[in-house]
């Protein structure tokens, strides 16, 4: 679910709020860092089951339609076509997902009902659903293709559901756009037969990524006078106050992956800060980091201090 970009976005934050030095302990930051990382998890969990809580609310809704003192023939005899969705069913019936919610605590929408209302209002009033309502039975590839729409045109894009989030956690906004693509990915390739951990998805691609976040962390901050100094050497024209500090900790990082990640090829790393710069940064702070970046590579080339493994690193 989590990629190295968001790994070194997650550094960075984390950075950033660092006002010790190098001898300082930074041992909190480094669990701050770790638990900002694994909350990314609860996020997940919190939007997947906002899916199960529509379905819950669509089944009430129809409950209350036939108890009704003057109940209409169509409250008696409802479509149940959305009710019975089989992928709302597979989720429904997941035990791992129902344990993660469990062991998680993921029980906000039972308190804040009125987002659930939120979205169930808006995928009822929506094209979707009375184009997928006009029949009473359809088959996998309907149900599955109509939980996609919904998802990525209903409940992604929602600015009350947006809001909510930022109110929960502000540090949910960076992790939204991952979580809500890794829940379409999953439910694209969602199957009849779906692996019982199909919606219970790693937060780490393997140990490596969550070793990666530590080390990156770490060493940029062990390494901070140096690489400070480096930095210091290439903006003599540059007024320092006028250097945005996302920008410097950024410079701090990347130098720090160049000279101390002997694996990551040096492509990808000066690519990987510039995209982060042009999303977290000024606009023209892409350009500058770029030239710092690219004036250091040239100069560890020709010294023989970039030492990269591997083919093609370079």
């Amino acid at each position: 679910m989590l990629n190295r970009r968001h790994i070194r976005v997650k550094v960075m934050q984390t950075i950033y709020a660092f006002k010790g030095g190098e001898s300082d302990d930074f041992s909190k930051d480094q669990k701050f860092l770790l638990f900002s990382i694994d909350n990314m998890y609860n996020l997940y969990l919190l939007v997947i089951s906002l899916l199960l809580e529509v379905l819950k609310r669509a089944e009430s809704d129809l409950q209350k339609k036939q108890r009704k003192h003057l109940a209409t023939k169509e409250d008696k005899d409802p479509n149940r076509k959305f009710v019975n969705n089989e992928v709302f069913k597979i989720l429904q019936e997941n035990v791992a997902l129902k344990d993660e919610l469990e062991t998680h605590s993921v029980n906000d929408w039972q308190l804040d009902s009125e987002y659930v209302d939120v979205i169930f209002k808006a995928i009822v009033n929506s094209d979707l659903y009375k184009e997928y309502m006009q029949t009473r039975v359809s088959d996998f590839k309907e149900d599955k293709l109509f939980i996609i729409d919904v998802f990525k045109e209903i409940i992604a894009p929602n600015d009350k559901l947006y809001d909510y989030i930022e109110d929960k956690n502000l540090t949910w906004l960076d992790d939204l756009p991952t979580v809500n693509t890794t829940i379409l990915k999953l439910l694209r390739k969602v199957k009849r037969n779906v692996a019982e951990n199909h919606f219970t998805p790693k937060l780490y691609k393997d140990i490596e990524d969550k070793q990666y976040a530590i080390d990156l962390f770490r060493k940029t901050l062990l390494n901070r006078t140096t690489i400070n100094k480096e930095i210091e050497l290439k903006t003599q024209n540059w007024d320092s106050e006028r250097i945005a500090s996302i920008d410097f900790v950024l410079l701090q990082m990347a130098i720090g992956e160049l000279k101390f990640f002997p694996s990551i090829p040096v492509k990808v790393t000066i690519n990987e800060y510039l995209e982060i710069a042009k999303e977290y940064s000024t606009p023209k702070s892409s350009i500058f980091i770029n030239g710092i970046l690219d004036k250091l590579v040239k100069e560890y080339t020709e010294a023989g201090t970039l030492n990269k493994v591997g083919r093609g690193l370079m």
